[in-house]
């Protein structure tokens, strides 16, 4: 059975970090584009970051470059998203998921994948900054 599931949220302060982690099992992340999408109460899903099966190559949405880094241990079979400068905007429930696609799309704007084609989803990790 193939699985997704996050862990790392909680609270943090303005400017803190912290490292979310996506751990899967049943199949192997290295081979596939694995997706960190964010839902905060009230607004759509937003996707934040992205890294390619294969070369790891990765997308960032413009409103966490340079605060996130995402990035994967092939060993662990885990993929992570290190947040740092954290910001009340930031407070979400953050998803991983993946399509089943080996290469990522832009995780924002009119190329990226389609939320309905994204077949598996962890069950989430809450995030909360508070200043």
């Amino acid at each position: 059975q193939l699985q997704l599931a996050e862990s790392g949220g909680g609270p943090v302060q303005v400017g803190g970090s912290l490292r979310l982690s996506c751990a899967a099992s049943g199949f192997v992340l290295e081979y596939y584009a694995i997706e960190w999408v964010r839902q905060a109460p009230g607004k759509e899903r937003e996707g934040v970051s992205c890294i390619s099966g294969g070369d790891g190559s990765t997308y960032y949405a413009d409103s966490v470059k340079e605060r996130f880094t995402i990035s994967r241990d092939r060993d662990k079979n885990i993929v992570y998203l290190e947040m740092n400068n954290l910001k009340p905007e930031d407070t979400a429930i953050y998803y991983c998921a993946s399509s089943g696609w080996r290469l990522c799309k832009p995780v924002e704007g009119p190329d990226r994948r389609p939320y309905e084609d994204y077949d598996y989803w962890g069950q989430g990790t809450q995030v909360t900054v508070s200043s």
